[in-house]
């Protein structure tokens, strides 16, 4: 197999600035510097001429391309907006009424990106190798799901409504142009912007083709920042299909596995959260935290438990306008399934004026939170009475994500501890095997 080329969409607006950093051919000629383009008449407007798409292929190895008011961090607490720089193709298209910007080059330059994008170069160098793994089976992964999916004529439904119900998910077959998208809905990629280390490329070399398999297929390689000490299943967060090697695992030494309880049952989930069992990813080593998380993950500082507390004021008003939906009063939030994590992935929502329950865990944690919450790993009390609505509820929670796969912190410490990558993806990863493809 040869290294294949991908498409990462960057950016989508009816408006797009960048600067050309080199020479690139575009539509006959040689250009360079600074270029906009813009959404007009089902087209894209460049210097004057309106085209269907538009493709900037570099001339030499050293040119890049830099794209201003990129987006990271989309409806998180640290969303922002600021300029890229990548290298290799840079390919426009009309899409949905606006442009969007897609970066094309080989796989292994992406996840050298990729990796030094979703943590520190100072992470070990096993910890780097994993993750350069997981990062490249989860690709590869997605972009047989895309291809088997683009061969269908029935459109993919990620939810379940009716009048009692609401369960959605959120996965990555929404992207249709590009093989993934460059935020944190699929791997977070920042280009060159984010500069890389003689420790990343040395991962990436090391563990070049390199893939997660199971029997004869690609493991969809999920991974979390924080499991909250197990890891949760496939379908309490996706669709309802389970993958053996994304199963529940004890995030801790091999003589603590045996202690996990059975997190589905209310009692062992409220005892297994308001308390804090021993676990890899229960760390305050900031040379380990520092690793995982950027300067903006590190404005969140407990993740292993956690709280939120809500004024009934505040928590009617965050779920009326996050479902567009008039509850009315809370009354009750009420777990009505959890995964083997002890994550909710169905929860009614109690109002004066309806009552509905949601799912799945994304949807749990979009509707209870400004931004996102944490995760759906959580149990609830409430405050006194008044005319019997709860003037306060507040959510005690564990872990820091859907849990799915590989614990990113629980990684991290592993590797301090000396374990080797393949030791690592085999504890996160049950009954999968490491195989080169290239």
């Amino acid at each position: 197999m040869k290294e294949p080329e991908i498409s990462i969409g960057i950016v989508n607006a009816l408006e797009i600035h960048f600067s050309l950093n080199g020479n690139f051919f575009a539509k006959g000629e040689t250009v360079c510097g600074e270029q906009t383009v813009s959404f007009s008449e089902g087209g894209i407007l460049w210097n004057g001429n309106l085209y269907r798409g538009l493709t900037f292929t570099p001339q030499d190895g050293s040119a890049s391309f830099s794209l201003y008011n990129v987006t990271i961090g989309i409806n998180f607490h640290w969303e922002r907006q600021e300029t890229q720089s990548f290298m290799g193709t840079l390919k426009l298209v009309v899409d949905e009424g606006k442009i969007t910007a897609i970066n094309i080059l080989p796989v292994e330059d992406y996840l050298i990106s990729v990796i030094s994008s979703e943590m520190s170069a100072t992470s070990s160098l096993e910890f780097l190798k994993a993750h350069a793994v997981i990062s490249r089976s989860w690709l590869f992964a997605q972009i047989e799901k895309r291809k088997a999916l683009s061969g269908k004529n029935e459109g993919f439904f990620s939810f379940i409504k009716n009048d009692t119900e609401y369960i959605r998910w959120y996965d990555r077959e929404d992207h249709t142009i590009f093989d993934v998208c460059a935020d944190d809905h699929c791997q977070r990629y920042q280009g060159i912007t984010k500069a890389s280390s003689a420790t990343v490329a040395e991962a990436i070399k090391a563990t070049r083709g390199q893939l997660l398999m199971y029997e004869n297929g690609i493991c969809d390689a999920r991974f979390s920042k924080c499991c909250g000490g197990a890891t949760e299943e496939f379908g309490c967060c996706w669709e309802d299909k389970d993958y053996p090697y994304l199963s529940i695992v004890r995030d801790a030494e091999e003589e603590e596995n045996h202690l996990l309880p059975d997190l589905t049952k209310e009692e062992e989930a409220e005892r297994w959260i308001r308390t804090s069992p021993v676990a890899f990813c229960d760390t305050h080593d900031k040379k380990v935290i520092s690793q995982i998380l950027n300067n903006y993950d590190q404005e969140t500082t407990n993740f292993y438990r956690w709280k939120v507390r809500y004024s009934q004021k505040e928590l009617a008003e965050l779920i009326r306008r996050n479902t567009k939906s008039d509850y009315g009063d809370i009354i009750d939030l009420i777990p009505v399934r959890r995964g083997k994590s002890g994550r909710i992935w169905k929860l009614k929502i109690v109002g004066s004026l309806k009552t509905l329950t949601i799912g799945k865990e994304l949807e749990i944690r979009r509707t209870l939170s400004s931004t996102h919450l944490f995760s759906s790993a959580f149990v609830v009390d409430k405050g006194e009475l008044k005319d019997g609505i709860p003037q306060w509820f507040l959510l005690t929670g564990a872990g820091w994500g859907h849990g799915v796969g590989l614990c990113q912190i629980g990684a991290a410490v592993m590797g301090e501890r000396g374990y080797t990558y393949d030791e690592i993806l085999l504890h996160y990863y049950k009954g999968a095997d490491i195989r080169c493809f290239y």
